[in-house]
Protein backbone atom coordinates (compact mmCIF):
# COMPACT_ATOMS: atom_id res chain seq x y z
CA UNK A 1 0.00 0.00 0.00
CA UNK A 2 1.67 3.15 -0.77
CA UNK A 3 1.59 5.81 1.88
CA UNK A 4 2.67 9.20 2.69
CA UNK A 5 2.58 12.66 0.15
CA UNK A 6 5.67 12.68 -1.90
CA UNK A 7 5.26 16.74 -1.55
CA UNK A 8 5.21 16.29 2.01
CA UNK A 9 8.44 14.33 2.16
CA UNK A 10 10.15 16.36 -0.03
CA UNK A 11 9.36 19.51 2.16
CA UNK A 12 11.19 18.05 4.97
CA UNK A 13 14.27 17.18 2.98
CA UNK A 14 14.18 19.74 0.59
CA UNK A 15 16.26 18.35 -2.24
CA UNK A 16 13.89 15.71 -4.17
CA UNK A 17 12.37 17.97 -6.01
CA UNK A 18 8.03 16.98 -6.61
CA UNK A 19 7.61 14.98 -9.70
CA UNK A 20 4.26 13.42 -10.76
CA UNK A 21 3.22 9.96 -9.16
CA UNK A 22 5.38 7.50 -9.80
CA UNK A 23 3.24 5.08 -11.41
CA UNK A 24 2.98 8.04 -14.02
CA UNK A 25 6.32 8.24 -15.53
CA UNK A 26 6.56 4.37 -16.25
CA UNK A 27 7.55 3.34 -19.91
CA UNK A 28 8.15 -0.41 -19.62
CA UNK A 29 11.06 0.54 -16.66
CA UNK A 30 8.47 1.67 -14.13
CA UNK A 31 8.49 4.99 -12.62
CA UNK A 32 11.08 7.64 -12.26
CA UNK A 33 13.99 6.71 -9.50
CA UNK A 34 13.65 10.33 -7.66
CA UNK A 35 9.39 9.66 -7.80
CA UNK A 36 9.88 5.97 -6.29
CA UNK A 37 12.51 7.65 -3.81
CA UNK A 38 9.71 10.03 -2.72
CA UNK A 39 7.07 7.06 -2.45
CA UNK A 40 9.24 5.30 -0.36
CA UNK A 41 9.74 7.75 1.93
CA UNK A 42 6.14 9.10 2.38
CA UNK A 43 5.67 5.36 3.20
CA UNK A 44 8.39 5.57 6.03
CA UNK A 45 7.31 8.70 7.50
CA UNK A 46 3.45 8.12 7.11
CA UNK A 47 2.77 4.13 7.67
CA UNK A 48 6.08 3.48 9.74
CA UNK A 49 6.37 6.60 11.60
CA UNK A 50 10.29 6.83 11.27
CA UNK A 51 11.93 9.13 13.24
CA UNK A 52 12.83 12.76 12.10
CA UNK A 53 16.46 12.00 12.04
CA UNK A 54 16.35 8.85 11.13
CA UNK A 55 14.40 9.89 8.01
CA UNK A 56 17.14 12.60 7.30
CA UNK A 57 19.66 10.19 7.13
CA UNK A 58 17.41 8.09 4.64
CA UNK A 59 16.92 11.21 2.23
CA UNK A 60 20.75 12.13 2.55
CA UNK A 61 21.68 8.10 0.95
CA UNK A 62 18.97 8.26 -1.47
CA UNK A 63 19.60 11.73 -2.60
CA UNK A 64 23.44 10.24 -3.54
CA UNK A 65 21.92 6.89 -5.13
CA UNK A 66 19.57 8.62 -7.35
CA UNK A 67 22.48 11.41 -8.28
CA UNK A 68 24.83 8.18 -9.06
CA UNK A 69 22.22 6.09 -10.74
CA UNK A 70 21.22 9.35 -12.81
CA UNK A 71 25.09 9.47 -13.81
CA UNK A 72 25.09 5.80 -15.31
CA UNK A 73 22.38 6.63 -17.15
CA UNK A 74 19.56 4.98 -14.56
CA UNK A 75 16.65 7.13 -15.12
CA UNK A 76 13.57 4.67 -14.24
CA UNK A 77 13.72 2.33 -11.40
CA UNK A 78 13.14 -0.58 -13.21
CA UNK A 79 16.61 -0.19 -14.61
CA UNK A 80 18.68 -0.19 -12.48
CA UNK A 81 20.47 -3.57 -12.59
CA UNK A 82 22.27 -5.72 -9.45
CA UNK A 83 25.62 -4.09 -11.36
CA UNK A 84 24.30 -0.57 -10.50
CA UNK A 85 23.47 -1.22 -7.40
CA UNK A 86 27.37 -2.80 -6.29
CA UNK A 87 28.65 0.52 -8.31
CA UNK A 88 26.90 2.52 -5.92
CA UNK A 89 28.42 0.49 -2.82
CA UNK A 90 31.83 1.06 -4.49
CA UNK A 91 31.67 4.11 -4.93
CA UNK A 92 30.71 5.40 -1.56
CA UNK A 93 33.58 2.95 -0.01
CA UNK A 94 36.12 4.68 -2.99
CA UNK A 95 34.68 8.07 -2.21
CA UNK A 96 34.97 10.87 -5.77
CA UNK A 97 35.34 14.49 -6.15
CA UNK A 98 32.78 15.83 -3.82
CA UNK A 99 32.66 12.84 -0.89
CA UNK A 100 35.08 11.61 0.87
CA UNK A 101 35.37 7.77 1.40
CA UNK A 102 33.12 6.07 3.98
CA UNK A 103 33.56 3.73 6.45
CA UNK A 104 32.38 0.08 6.21
CA UNK A 105 29.55 1.36 9.02
CA UNK A 106 28.27 4.33 7.36
CA UNK A 107 28.24 2.81 4.07
CA UNK A 108 25.95 -0.29 5.19
CA UNK A 109 23.48 2.38 6.57
CA UNK A 110 23.61 3.35 2.79
CA UNK A 111 22.67 0.34 1.56
CA UNK A 112 20.09 -0.56 4.36
CA UNK A 113 18.31 2.61 2.82
CA UNK A 114 18.81 1.48 -0.90
CA UNK A 115 17.29 -1.87 0.12
CA UNK A 116 14.32 -0.59 1.52
CA UNK A 117 13.54 1.19 -1.26
CA UNK A 118 13.46 -1.61 -3.75
CA UNK A 119 11.82 -4.12 -1.44
CA UNK A 120 9.17 -1.52 -1.28
CA UNK A 121 9.35 -1.06 -5.56
CA UNK A 122 9.08 -4.30 -6.08
CA UNK A 123 6.03 -4.93 -3.26
CA UNK A 124 4.04 -1.84 -4.45
CA UNK A 125 4.80 -2.96 -8.02
CA UNK A 126 6.64 0.01 -9.11
CA UNK A 127 9.67 -2.50 -10.43
CA UNK A 128 9.74 -6.18 -11.77
CA UNK A 129 12.49 -7.18 -9.46
CA UNK A 130 15.07 -6.25 -6.59
CA UNK A 131 18.53 -5.51 -7.57
CA UNK A 132 19.50 -5.03 -4.44
CA UNK A 133 18.44 -8.41 -2.94
CA UNK A 134 22.16 -10.20 -3.41
CA UNK A 135 24.07 -7.45 -2.46
CA UNK A 136 25.49 -7.82 1.08
CA UNK A 137 26.69 -4.95 3.44
CA UNK A 138 30.61 -4.36 4.06
CA UNK A 139 31.96 -5.98 6.84
CA UNK A 140 33.15 -3.60 9.37
CA UNK A 141 36.41 -4.36 10.88
CA UNK A 142 36.29 -6.96 13.95
CA UNK A 143 36.95 -5.01 17.19
CA UNK A 144 38.06 -7.07 19.81
CA UNK A 145 36.48 -6.72 23.58
CA UNK A 146 38.76 -4.16 25.61
CA UNK A 147 39.83 -5.72 28.70
CA UNK A 148 43.02 -4.69 31.01
CA UNK A 149 45.62 -6.68 32.55
CA UNK A 150 44.74 -8.29 36.08
CA UNK A 151 47.23 -5.65 37.16
CA UNK A 152 45.03 -2.58 36.14
CA UNK A 153 41.87 -4.49 37.57
CA UNK A 154 43.35 -4.21 40.90
CA UNK A 155 44.59 -0.34 40.73
CA UNK A 156 41.18 0.38 39.63
CA UNK A 157 39.20 -1.17 42.17
CA UNK A 158 41.80 -0.06 44.89
CA UNK A 159 40.68 3.56 43.49
CA UNK A 160 37.26 3.03 43.79
CA UNK A 161 36.84 3.79 47.30
CA UNK A 162 37.77 7.49 46.41
CA UNK A 163 40.41 9.71 47.35
CA UNK A 164 42.66 8.75 50.51
CA UNK A 165 40.40 9.80 53.40
CA UNK A 166 37.31 8.82 51.36
CA UNK A 167 37.87 4.95 51.56
CA UNK A 168 35.04 4.67 54.61
CA UNK A 169 32.48 7.06 53.49
CA UNK A 170 29.15 5.49 52.45
CA UNK A 171 29.80 6.47 48.84
CA UNK A 172 33.19 5.28 48.61
CA UNK A 173 32.13 1.91 50.16
CA UNK A 174 29.01 1.93 47.61
CA UNK A 175 31.43 2.60 44.44
CA UNK A 176 33.98 0.24 45.67
CA UNK A 177 31.41 -2.70 46.26
CA UNK A 178 29.75 -1.73 42.49
CA UNK A 179 32.96 -2.37 40.75
CA UNK A 180 34.35 -5.43 42.35
CA UNK A 181 30.38 -6.85 41.73
CA UNK A 182 31.17 -6.13 38.47
CA UNK A 183 34.45 -7.69 37.74
CA UNK A 184 33.11 -10.48 40.58
CA UNK A 185 30.40 -11.45 38.32
CA UNK A 186 30.75 -10.12 34.71
CA UNK A 187 27.13 -8.66 34.58
CA UNK A 188 26.59 -5.65 32.72
CA UNK A 189 26.13 -1.83 34.20
CA UNK A 190 22.30 -2.11 33.84
CA UNK A 191 22.06 -5.04 35.35
CA UNK A 192 23.88 -4.29 38.17
CA UNK A 193 22.23 -1.09 38.83
CA UNK A 194 18.94 -3.41 38.42
CA UNK A 195 19.79 -5.57 41.48
CA UNK A 196 17.53 -5.41 44.26
CA UNK A 197 18.78 -6.57 47.95
CA UNK A 198 16.60 -9.48 47.72
CA UNK A 199 18.42 -10.43 44.85
CA UNK A 200 22.04 -11.55 46.24
CA UNK A 201 22.74 -14.40 48.77
CA UNK A 202 25.80 -13.58 49.78
CA UNK A 203 26.21 -16.24 52.49
CA UNK A 204 26.18 -18.75 49.17
CA UNK A 205 27.95 -15.93 47.04
CA UNK A 206 25.26 -16.02 44.17
CA UNK A 207 23.48 -13.32 42.23
CA UNK A 208 20.20 -12.95 40.50
CA UNK A 209 20.31 -10.34 37.51
CA UNK A 210 18.08 -9.84 34.94
CA UNK A 211 19.62 -10.06 31.55
CA UNK A 212 18.90 -8.96 27.92
CA UNK A 213 15.31 -9.14 27.15
CA UNK A 214 14.59 -9.70 31.09
CA UNK A 215 15.78 -13.01 30.72
CA UNK A 216 17.09 -13.61 34.30
CA UNK A 217 20.50 -15.77 35.40
CA UNK A 218 22.30 -16.63 38.51
CA UNK A 219 25.97 -15.57 38.51
CA UNK A 220 28.79 -16.39 41.33
CA UNK A 221 30.03 -13.51 43.49
CA UNK A 222 34.03 -13.48 44.10
CA UNK A 223 34.64 -13.65 47.85
CA UNK A 224 36.73 -10.23 47.20
CA UNK A 225 33.06 -8.61 45.96
CA UNK A 226 30.87 -10.50 48.71
CA UNK A 227 33.49 -8.74 51.87
CA UNK A 228 32.74 -5.58 49.65
CA UNK A 229 28.95 -5.47 48.74
CA UNK A 230 28.72 -6.72 52.60
CA UNK A 231 30.72 -3.83 54.09
CA UNK A 232 28.01 -1.55 51.94
CA UNK A 233 25.26 -3.06 53.63
CA UNK A 234 26.51 -2.83 56.63
CA UNK A 235 28.32 0.19 56.88
CA UNK A 236 26.63 2.38 53.65
CA UNK A 237 23.79 1.57 52.52
CA UNK A 238 21.89 2.20 55.82
CA UNK A 239 22.72 5.74 55.19
CA UNK A 240 22.21 6.43 51.71
CA UNK A 241 18.84 4.97 51.76
CA UNK A 242 17.96 7.80 54.77
CA UNK A 243 18.54 10.40 52.45
CA UNK A 244 14.91 8.87 50.34
CA UNK A 245 12.14 7.09 51.69
CA UNK A 246 13.63 3.58 50.94
CA UNK A 247 12.93 1.07 48.62
CA UNK A 248 14.96 -2.40 47.18
CA UNK A 249 17.43 -1.06 45.36
CA UNK A 250 21.09 -2.78 46.17
CA UNK A 251 23.12 0.50 45.04
CA UNK A 252 21.86 3.98 46.12
CA UNK A 253 22.20 7.35 44.99
CA UNK A 254 23.29 10.43 47.32
CA UNK A 255 19.40 10.85 47.55
CA UNK A 256 18.64 7.40 47.95
CA UNK A 257 16.67 6.19 45.40
CA UNK A 258 18.44 3.63 43.02
CA UNK A 259 21.68 4.41 41.87
CA UNK A 260 21.19 4.88 36.79
CA UNK A 261 23.31 3.29 34.64
CA UNK A 262 24.50 6.37 34.33
CA UNK A 263 25.65 7.36 37.32
CA UNK A 264 27.28 3.77 37.86
CA UNK A 265 29.29 4.46 34.55
CA UNK A 266 30.57 8.00 36.10
CA UNK A 267 31.76 5.90 39.44
CA UNK A 268 33.65 3.74 36.82
CA UNK A 269 35.01 6.33 35.06
CA UNK A 270 36.25 8.46 38.19
CA UNK A 271 37.90 5.24 39.68
CA UNK A 272 39.91 4.98 36.18
CA UNK A 273 40.86 8.79 36.12
CA UNK A 274 42.22 8.06 39.81
CA UNK A 275 43.86 5.21 38.49
CA UNK A 276 45.19 6.98 35.11
CA UNK A 277 43.99 4.09 33.47
CA UNK A 278 42.35 5.25 29.77
CA UNK A 279 39.62 3.79 27.60
CA UNK A 280 37.94 2.69 30.28
CA UNK A 281 34.34 1.86 28.87
CA UNK A 282 31.07 0.76 30.79
CA UNK A 283 31.86 -3.01 29.75
CA UNK A 284 35.39 -3.20 30.40
CA UNK A 285 35.53 -5.10 33.73
CA UNK A 286 32.34 -7.66 31.90
CA UNK A 287 35.24 -7.81 29.03
CA UNK A 288 37.94 -8.29 31.50
CA UNK A 289 36.06 -10.98 33.33
CA UNK A 290 35.22 -13.14 30.32
CA UNK A 291 39.16 -12.58 29.18
CA UNK A 292 40.83 -13.24 32.67
CA UNK A 293 38.31 -16.53 33.00
CA UNK A 294 39.64 -18.06 29.75
CA UNK A 295 42.81 -17.11 30.23
CA UNK A 296 42.63 -19.37 33.69
CA UNK A 297 41.38 -22.28 31.49
CA UNK A 298 37.09 -21.62 31.67
CA UNK A 299 35.55 -23.37 29.30
CA UNK A 300 34.21 -21.08 26.40
CA UNK A 301 30.36 -22.38 27.36
CA UNK A 302 30.74 -21.99 31.16
CA UNK A 303 31.75 -18.32 30.46
CA UNK A 304 28.74 -18.29 27.49
CA UNK A 305 26.69 -19.36 30.77
CA UNK A 306 28.16 -16.44 32.99
CA UNK A 307 27.89 -13.67 30.45
CA UNK A 308 24.40 -14.81 29.34
CA UNK A 309 25.04 -14.56 25.73
CA UNK A 310 22.42 -16.90 23.69
CA UNK A 311 24.93 -18.18 21.48
CA UNK A 312 28.32 -19.50 22.47
CA UNK A 313 29.66 -17.21 19.05
CA UNK A 314 29.05 -14.29 20.71
CA UNK A 315 31.50 -15.60 23.57
CA UNK A 316 33.48 -16.80 21.31
CA UNK A 317 35.31 -13.39 20.35
CA UNK A 318 36.69 -13.53 23.65
CA UNK A 319 38.96 -16.78 22.22
CA UNK A 320 40.79 -14.11 19.73
CA UNK A 321 41.70 -12.24 22.74
CA UNK A 322 43.39 -15.10 24.46
CA UNK A 323 44.58 -16.66 21.18
CA UNK A 324 46.10 -12.52 20.79
CA UNK A 325 47.75 -13.29 24.44
CA UNK A 326 49.23 -16.62 23.82
CA UNK A 327 50.63 -15.35 20.24
CA UNK A 328 52.06 -12.48 22.24
CA UNK A 329 53.74 -15.13 25.05
CA UNK A 330 55.15 -17.39 22.35
CA UNK A 331 56.82 -14.75 20.28
CA UNK A 332 58.54 -13.39 22.92
CA UNK A 333 59.64 -16.89 24.58
CA UNK A 334 59.89 -20.25 22.74
CA UNK A 335 63.55 -20.21 21.05
CA UNK A 336 62.33 -20.60 17.76
CA UNK A 337 59.78 -18.11 17.38
CA UNK A 338 61.77 -15.64 15.40
CA UNK A 339 64.08 -16.23 12.55
CA UNK A 340 67.68 -16.15 13.53
CA UNK A 341 70.31 -18.97 14.32
CA UNK A 342 68.04 -20.85 17.21
CA UNK A 343 69.70 -20.80 20.69
CA UNK A 344 72.19 -23.84 21.08
CA UNK A 345 72.85 -24.15 17.27
CA UNK A 346 76.09 -25.55 15.80
CA UNK A 347 78.89 -22.37 16.00
CA UNK A 348 76.98 -20.44 19.59
CA UNK A 349 79.08 -22.72 21.59
CA UNK A 350 82.08 -20.70 23.20
CA UNK A 351 85.41 -22.17 21.69
CA UNK A 352 86.55 -25.26 23.71
CA UNK A 353 89.91 -27.13 24.16
CA UNK A 354 90.80 -28.80 20.94
CA UNK A 355 90.92 -32.74 21.39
Amino acid sequence: MMGGSPESTAGRGGALSPTPSPRSTAQGAGPALGSAVRAYLGHLAVERGLAANTLSSYRRDLRRYVEMQDARGRAAIGEITEDDVRAFLMGLREGDDDHPPLSAGSAARALVAVRGLHRFALREGLAAGDPAHDVKPPAPPRRLPKAISLADVERLLAAAAGPPGDAGTARGLRDRALLELLYGSGARISEAVGLDVDDLDLRDGFARVAGKGGKARVVPIGDYAREAVDAYLVRARPELAGAGRGGPALFLNARGGRLSRQGAWMVLRAAADRARLSQVSPHTLRHSFATHLLDGGADVRVVQELLGHASVTTTQVYTLVTVQLLREVYATSHPRARSGPPRGAPGDEPDGPAH
